[in-house]
Protein backbone atom coordinates (compact mmCIF):
# COMPACT_ATOMS: atom_id res chain seq x y z
CA UNK A 1 0.00 0.00 0.00
CA UNK A 2 1.51 3.33 -0.59
CA UNK A 3 1.59 6.33 1.21
CA UNK A 4 -1.34 7.98 -0.34
CA UNK A 5 -3.69 4.99 -0.07
CA UNK A 6 -2.86 4.79 3.78
CA UNK A 7 -3.78 8.14 4.45
CA UNK A 8 -7.00 7.80 2.16
CA UNK A 9 -7.78 4.67 4.48
CA UNK A 10 -6.97 6.47 7.76
CA UNK A 11 -8.80 9.48 6.62
CA UNK A 12 -12.17 7.00 5.64
CA UNK A 13 -11.61 5.72 9.13
CA UNK A 14 -11.50 9.30 10.89
CA UNK A 15 -14.66 11.01 9.21
CA UNK A 16 -16.56 7.61 10.07
CA UNK A 17 -15.28 8.30 14.05
CA UNK A 18 -15.91 11.51 13.92
CA UNK A 19 -19.74 11.18 12.45
CA UNK A 20 -21.12 9.62 15.47
CA UNK A 21 -20.11 12.73 17.42
CA UNK A 22 -21.08 15.15 15.11
CA UNK A 23 -23.57 14.45 12.45
CA UNK A 24 -24.08 15.84 9.31
CA UNK A 25 -27.08 18.11 9.96
CA UNK A 26 -25.00 19.75 12.77
CA UNK A 27 -22.70 20.21 9.95
CA UNK A 28 -25.28 21.78 7.27
CA UNK A 29 -27.08 23.88 10.38
CA UNK A 30 -23.70 25.68 11.17
CA UNK A 31 -23.07 26.28 7.14
CA UNK A 32 -26.25 27.78 6.99
CA UNK A 33 -25.33 30.20 9.85
CA UNK A 34 -22.29 31.36 7.65
CA UNK A 35 -24.03 31.29 4.46
CA UNK A 36 -26.74 33.84 6.52
CA UNK A 37 -23.98 35.71 8.03
CA UNK A 38 -22.75 36.51 4.39
CA UNK A 39 -19.23 35.38 5.81
CA UNK A 40 -17.58 34.86 1.99
CA UNK A 41 -13.84 35.41 0.36
CA UNK A 42 -12.99 34.61 -3.05
CA UNK A 43 -9.99 32.49 -3.30
CA UNK A 44 -10.35 32.42 -7.23
CA UNK A 45 -10.61 36.07 -7.19
CA UNK A 46 -7.23 36.09 -4.77
CA UNK A 47 -5.53 34.49 -7.00
CA UNK A 48 -5.90 36.04 -9.88
CA UNK A 49 -5.08 39.30 -7.89
CA UNK A 50 -1.38 39.25 -8.74
CA UNK A 51 0.22 42.14 -10.70
CA UNK A 52 1.50 41.79 -14.32
CA UNK A 53 4.61 39.54 -14.55
CA UNK A 54 4.12 37.99 -10.77
CA UNK A 55 2.28 35.08 -9.08
CA UNK A 56 0.12 34.87 -6.52
CA UNK A 57 1.29 33.53 -3.04
CA UNK A 58 -0.74 31.17 -1.07
CA UNK A 59 1.25 30.84 2.13
CA UNK A 60 0.07 27.43 4.07
CA UNK A 61 0.62 26.78 7.81
CA UNK A 62 2.19 23.31 8.11
CA UNK A 63 3.63 22.16 11.20
CA UNK A 64 4.83 18.56 9.70
CA UNK A 65 4.46 16.09 6.59
CA UNK A 66 5.59 12.76 6.13
CA UNK A 67 8.51 14.10 3.87
CA UNK A 68 10.10 16.45 6.51
CA UNK A 69 9.17 15.67 9.78
CA UNK A 70 8.00 18.50 12.28
CA UNK A 71 8.90 21.60 10.67
CA UNK A 72 8.42 24.16 13.26
CA UNK A 73 6.65 24.47 16.90
CA UNK A 74 7.92 27.55 18.09
CA UNK A 75 4.98 30.00 16.47
CA UNK A 76 1.17 29.78 17.15
CA UNK A 77 -0.94 29.58 14.27
CA UNK A 78 -2.04 33.51 14.70
CA UNK A 79 1.34 34.37 14.39
CA UNK A 80 1.93 32.80 11.51
CA UNK A 81 -1.07 33.36 9.36
CA UNK A 82 -1.08 36.89 10.27
CA UNK A 83 2.99 37.26 9.50
CA UNK A 84 2.01 35.89 5.91
CA UNK A 85 -1.10 38.70 5.65
CA UNK A 86 1.55 41.65 6.23
CA UNK A 87 4.06 39.78 3.53
CA UNK A 88 1.36 40.57 1.31
CA UNK A 89 0.55 36.54 0.94
CA UNK A 90 -2.87 36.49 -1.50
CA UNK A 91 -4.56 33.69 0.27
CA UNK A 92 -3.48 31.07 2.79
CA UNK A 93 -3.61 27.37 3.04
CA UNK A 94 -3.91 25.71 6.43
CA UNK A 95 -3.36 21.86 6.54
CA UNK A 96 -6.02 19.68 9.10
CA UNK A 97 -4.78 16.72 8.77
CA UNK A 98 -3.97 15.34 12.35
CA UNK A 99 -1.78 12.14 12.35
CA UNK A 100 1.06 13.05 9.45
CA UNK A 101 0.67 16.81 9.07
CA UNK A 102 -0.34 17.41 12.77
CA UNK A 103 -3.37 19.61 11.86
CA UNK A 104 -6.70 20.27 12.30
CA UNK A 105 -9.83 21.93 11.59
CA UNK A 106 -9.71 24.27 15.02
CA UNK A 107 -6.44 25.22 13.02
CA UNK A 108 -8.82 26.15 10.11
CA UNK A 109 -10.99 28.14 12.22
CA UNK A 110 -8.15 29.97 14.30
CA UNK A 111 -6.93 30.97 10.69
CA UNK A 112 -10.50 32.44 10.14
CA UNK A 113 -10.54 35.07 12.90
CA UNK A 114 -7.01 35.91 12.57
CA UNK A 115 -6.95 36.67 9.09
CA UNK A 116 -8.87 38.62 6.37
CA UNK A 117 -7.38 36.76 3.52
CA UNK A 118 -9.13 33.58 1.81
CA UNK A 119 -8.61 30.27 3.19
CA UNK A 120 -7.85 26.43 1.55
CA UNK A 121 -8.19 23.85 3.75
CA UNK A 122 -5.69 21.34 2.68
CA UNK A 123 -6.58 18.02 3.62
CA UNK A 124 -7.30 14.16 1.72
CA UNK A 125 -10.66 15.01 1.12
CA UNK A 126 -12.32 11.92 0.07
CA UNK A 127 -15.77 11.87 1.86
CA UNK A 128 -18.89 14.63 1.47
CA UNK A 129 -18.65 14.97 5.10
CA UNK A 130 -15.20 16.70 5.01
CA UNK A 131 -16.81 19.31 2.44
CA UNK A 132 -19.36 20.14 5.07
CA UNK A 133 -16.91 20.35 7.48
CA UNK A 134 -15.04 22.64 5.56
CA UNK A 135 -17.53 25.44 4.60
CA UNK A 136 -18.61 25.24 8.71
CA UNK A 137 -15.01 25.67 9.95
CA UNK A 138 -14.79 28.59 7.32
CA UNK A 139 -12.90 27.32 4.28
CA UNK A 140 -13.26 29.80 1.10
CA UNK A 141 -11.79 26.47 -0.95
CA UNK A 142 -10.55 22.73 -0.77
CA UNK A 143 -8.19 20.85 -2.48
CA UNK A 144 -9.57 17.76 -4.17
CA UNK A 145 -6.84 15.43 -5.17
CA UNK A 146 -7.07 13.43 -8.20
CA UNK A 147 -5.00 10.27 -7.02
CA UNK A 148 -6.79 10.05 -3.90
CA UNK A 149 -10.35 9.71 -5.56
CA UNK A 150 -11.98 7.74 -8.27
CA UNK A 151 -13.39 10.19 -11.27
CA UNK A 152 -17.07 9.33 -10.07
CA UNK A 153 -15.82 10.71 -6.97
CA UNK A 154 -13.82 13.68 -8.24
CA UNK A 155 -17.21 15.23 -10.10
CA UNK A 156 -19.56 14.54 -7.00
CA UNK A 157 -17.12 16.22 -4.46
CA UNK A 158 -16.55 18.94 -7.40
CA UNK A 159 -20.22 19.26 -7.64
CA UNK A 160 -21.24 19.37 -3.89
CA UNK A 161 -18.45 21.65 -3.01
CA UNK A 162 -19.57 24.15 -5.35
CA UNK A 163 -22.58 23.78 -4.35
CA UNK A 164 -21.68 25.33 -1.31
CA UNK A 165 -19.81 28.72 -2.60
CA UNK A 166 -16.50 26.46 -2.22
CA UNK A 167 -14.27 27.17 -4.81
CA UNK A 168 -12.24 24.12 -5.36
CA UNK A 169 -8.33 23.25 -6.10
CA UNK A 170 -8.31 19.90 -8.03
CA UNK A 171 -4.22 18.95 -7.53
CA UNK A 172 -2.55 16.38 -10.48
CA UNK A 173 1.10 15.14 -10.63
CA UNK A 174 0.83 13.37 -14.14
CA UNK A 175 -0.80 13.58 -17.74
CA UNK A 176 -3.42 10.98 -16.91
CA UNK A 177 -4.63 12.69 -13.66
CA UNK A 178 -4.67 16.16 -15.64
CA UNK A 179 -7.27 14.20 -18.44
CA UNK A 180 -9.34 13.31 -15.40
CA UNK A 181 -9.20 16.71 -13.85
CA UNK A 182 -10.30 18.59 -17.54
CA UNK A 183 -12.89 16.13 -18.25
CA UNK A 184 -14.67 17.36 -14.77
CA UNK A 185 -14.48 20.42 -16.27
CA UNK A 186 -12.37 22.42 -13.10
CA UNK A 187 -11.49 26.05 -13.27
CA UNK A 188 -8.89 25.85 -10.92
CA UNK A 189 -5.92 23.48 -11.50
CA UNK A 190 -2.81 22.75 -9.15
CA UNK A 191 0.04 20.79 -10.00
CA UNK A 192 2.02 18.83 -7.18
CA UNK A 193 5.84 18.31 -8.07
CA UNK A 194 5.73 16.37 -5.22
CA UNK A 195 4.85 11.91 -6.42
CA UNK A 196 2.13 10.69 -3.56
CA UNK A 197 2.88 7.88 -3.76
CA UNK A 198 6.93 8.06 -3.64
CA UNK A 199 7.01 11.57 -1.58
CA UNK A 200 9.92 12.51 -4.40
CA UNK A 201 9.75 15.87 -5.96
CA UNK A 202 10.68 16.92 -9.37
CA UNK A 203 9.62 20.70 -10.75
CA UNK A 204 10.11 20.11 -14.39
CA UNK A 205 6.00 18.37 -13.62
CA UNK A 206 4.72 21.84 -13.62
CA UNK A 207 6.19 23.10 -16.72
CA UNK A 208 5.47 19.42 -18.59
CA UNK A 209 1.71 19.66 -17.67
CA UNK A 210 1.28 23.37 -18.39
CA UNK A 211 0.35 23.09 -22.23
CA UNK A 212 -2.18 20.83 -21.30
CA UNK A 213 -4.34 22.97 -19.64
CA UNK A 214 -6.39 25.53 -21.16
CA UNK A 215 -5.37 29.36 -20.94
CA UNK A 216 -8.18 30.28 -18.57
CA UNK A 217 -7.61 28.10 -16.01
CA UNK A 218 -6.36 28.95 -13.32
CA UNK A 219 -3.51 27.28 -12.64
CA UNK A 220 -1.20 26.60 -9.28
CA UNK A 221 1.89 25.24 -8.96
CA UNK A 222 2.91 23.07 -5.63
CA UNK A 223 5.89 21.69 -4.17
CA UNK A 224 9.49 22.40 -4.37
CA UNK A 225 9.33 26.19 -5.07
CA UNK A 226 11.05 28.90 -2.99
CA UNK A 227 12.81 31.59 -4.36
CA UNK A 228 11.82 34.81 -6.26
CA UNK A 229 13.78 33.49 -9.25
CA UNK A 230 11.87 30.25 -9.42
CA UNK A 231 8.25 32.60 -9.11
CA UNK A 232 9.76 34.48 -12.05
CA UNK A 233 10.00 31.49 -14.32
CA UNK A 234 6.77 30.56 -13.59
CA UNK A 235 4.78 33.94 -14.04
CA UNK A 236 6.86 33.84 -17.66
CA UNK A 237 5.30 30.46 -18.19
CA UNK A 238 1.85 31.22 -17.35
CA UNK A 239 1.26 30.01 -13.90
CA UNK A 240 -1.18 32.23 -11.99
CA UNK A 241 -0.52 31.34 -8.05
CA UNK A 242 1.71 29.14 -6.21
CA UNK A 243 1.50 27.09 -2.74
CA UNK A 244 4.49 27.71 -0.29
CA UNK A 245 4.52 26.20 2.92
CA UNK A 246 7.49 24.35 4.30
CA UNK A 247 10.05 26.82 2.58
CA UNK A 248 8.62 29.69 4.52
CA UNK A 249 7.70 28.18 7.79
CA UNK A 250 11.27 27.35 7.89
CA UNK A 251 12.24 30.86 7.21
CA UNK A 252 13.33 33.35 10.48
CA UNK A 253 11.12 35.82 9.51
CA UNK A 254 8.12 34.75 7.74
CA UNK A 255 6.62 37.90 6.69
CA UNK A 256 9.79 39.12 5.55
CA UNK A 257 10.18 35.83 3.43
CA UNK A 258 6.53 36.23 2.28
CA UNK A 259 7.03 39.55 1.38
CA UNK A 260 10.46 38.49 -0.72
CA UNK A 261 8.19 36.40 -2.63
CA UNK A 262 5.33 38.39 -3.09
CA UNK A 263 6.40 41.45 -4.25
Amino acid sequence: MSVLEQIVADTRHAVSVRQTSFSLHDLVAAGDARRSAGDHRSFTDALRSAGPGQVAVIAEHKRASPSAGVIREDLTLSQVVTAYERGGASALSILTEPTRFAGSLTDLMSARGASSLPILRKDFIVEGYQVYEAYAAGADAILLIVAALSPQELAALYQLATGLDLDVLVEVHDREELTVALEVGVPMIGINNRNLATLAVDLRTTFELLPGIPADTIKVAESGFSTRAQLAELAAAGVDAVLIGEALMRSADLEAACRELSA
